[in-house]
């Protein structure tokens, strides 16, 4: 954000108009939570500050009840939050975290999304009272506390009702825990022009269709089930069929035009009676499955849901990855190479595949445990696609997906009924789907990990990983109805 401030005023316009405009939209948020109550800006020495008093300027000439308590003398603040504190026609209320008052809102203007080092002291008391206040907490930029890079809580951070930012969201608003401290997020226009990205060089992204719109495959009046791509799932033993069938339904439902389970012959009339939609071929050896991909139709893998962690699950991702084809390693495809993972990566160095990592924390562990764990998630994923030379999709309720190019998405839309068994063997299918129909390793990732956040919305609490497939028709029928496609 700093930057592109920089970049603005250097275009012309002035920081203290970017400040002006960033108070006026505190104000109006602030007016909407408070009614007619009385409202306490809660004010820091830096921007953030100087945007609170703005904000009670504002508030004051809509003819609110406004004080401001200021962290340090008025005398001592500088640049445009000196110009906001002399524009301010009222009082400063001493430093008191125990003088809170009655207050309808309280507006945390402490610290902004710059914050690198742990609250202590006065801030730290001051960030504990307006968490106890009781009164709504509506944070300017980013709650206090929160690190705007990692989403990390510095020691403490304020628990907000709402938060206003500006001009884009940042890291800390969507990852945890800064996302749990946000509240309702407002994302207000300044004056910043978007061109400004540009000159950034942005490359983290919140995981939204526009995002990847102008790759996602839409279906053609001419096309046929072949052109949509054929999917082949790996099955696991007799006791082990339920994951691959989860990834399998969960590709065709992301629109695979084909979809095959390759099963050993033990589990292949479990695997048969089960599935409708979705072939099955037999398949027990490493040669047997090298030989069913001489079919270049199988243009798209799902390796590790129920495969069994070993020298097997092994050889058949770095046949899958040598095949060149688009290939989804998930769980224990992941686990299989804990001990080796170089292994794992010179093949994908040494193949054309357009291969996806999808790690859960304790998978990401053991593939890339030689990473710093203190490090952020996003930082984390980008590591670790740096390293793997692939998309890494590191999952969770603030699931990111990395590129080795350095590009990384933040997923915000997942709801905490996710959380359950076999909801990431349905991802690997949904994200093998997109593979198949030609999508890049990245995009075909994101669009997957979205997807799948939209159907667990849609079904809603209660539900289990076989529903998500069957809502999929009316998460594609909203975002049709976003992208203007008739259906």
């Amino acid at each position: 954000m700093m930057r592109a401030d920089q970049l603005s005023i250097a275009a012309g316009t002035s920081g203290y108009a970017l400040m002006q405009r960033a108070g006026l939209a505190v104000a109006e948020a602030a007016a909407d939570l408070a009614g007619d109550g009385p409202i306490l800006v809660v004010a820091g020495r830096g921007n953030n500050g100087g945007d609170g008093f703005v904000a009670a300027s504002e508030l004051a000439k809509m003819g609110h009840d406004v004080s401001v308590m200021l962290l340090c003398r008025r005398e001592t603040l500088k640049g445009d939050a000196a110009f906001a504190a002399k524009d301010w026609q009222g009082g400063v209320l001493p430093w008191d975290p125990g003088a809170l008052g009655n207050a309808a809102l309280i507006v945390d203007a402490l610290f902004g999304a710059g914050l690198d080092r742990p609250v202590k002291g006065e801030p730290r008391d001051m960030i504990e009272a307006m968490n106890r206040s009781g009164a709504p907490l509506l944070s300017v930029d980013l709650p206090s506390g929160i690190n705007g890079s990692t989403g990390q809580a510095m020691g403490i951070a304020v628990n907000a009702t709402e938060t206003v930012t500006f001009f884009r969201k940042k890291p800390g608003h969507l990852l945890l825990p800064g996302r749990l401290h946000c509240g309702r997020v407002r994302v207000v226009d300044i004056g910043i022009a978007d061109a400004v990205l540009e000159k950034i060089g942005c490359a983290t992204f919140e995981n939204m269709p526009t995002l990847w719109q102008v790759t996602f495959p839409l279906p053609q009046l001419d096309g046929h089930k072949y052109s949509r791509g054929h999917a082949l799932i790996v099955s696991g033993g007799a006791v082990t069929t339920g994951a691959a069938r989860l990834s399998a339904r969960g590709a065709l439902r992301a629109g695979a035009g084909l979809v095959t389970l390759a099963t050993p012959r033990e589990a292949l009339a479990i695997n048969a009676q089960a599935m409708t939609a979705v072939m099955v071929r037999p398949v027990d050896s490493v040669m047997e499955f090298g030989e069913l991909l001489q079919d270049e139709r199988f243009n798209a893998l799902v390796i590790g849901p129920g495969c069994g962690v070993g020298s097997r699950t092994r050889d058949l991702a770095l046949t899958a990855v040598g095949a060149g084809r688009g290939v989804v390693l998930d769980a224990d495809a992941i686990t299989s190479f804990a001990d080796e993972p170089s292994r794992l990566f010179d093949a994908i160095a040494a193949s054309k595949a357009r291969v996806v990592l999808t790690p859960h924390d304790g998978e990401f562990r053991r593939l890339f445990g030689s990473l710093d764990p203190a490090t952020s998630k996003l930082e984390r994923a980008r590591a670790a696609a740096g390293t793997s030379g692939t998309t890494v999709v590191l999952k969770g309720a603030d699931t990111v997906v990395a590129s080795p190019d350095g590009r990384a998405a933040i997923s915000a839309n997942a709801p905490p009924w996710l959380a359950t068994a076999g909801s990431g063997d349905v991802l690997a299918g949904m994200i093998c789907a997109m593979l198949a129909q030609g999508v890049t390793a990245f995009e075909a990732a994101c669009v997957g990990v979205w997807m799948h956040g939209e159907a667990g919305a849609e079904a809603g609490p209660g539900l289990i990983a076989e529903d998500l497939p069957e809502v999929l028709p009316a998460v594609f029928r909203r975002l049709y109805d976003e992208f203007g496609v008739s259906y």
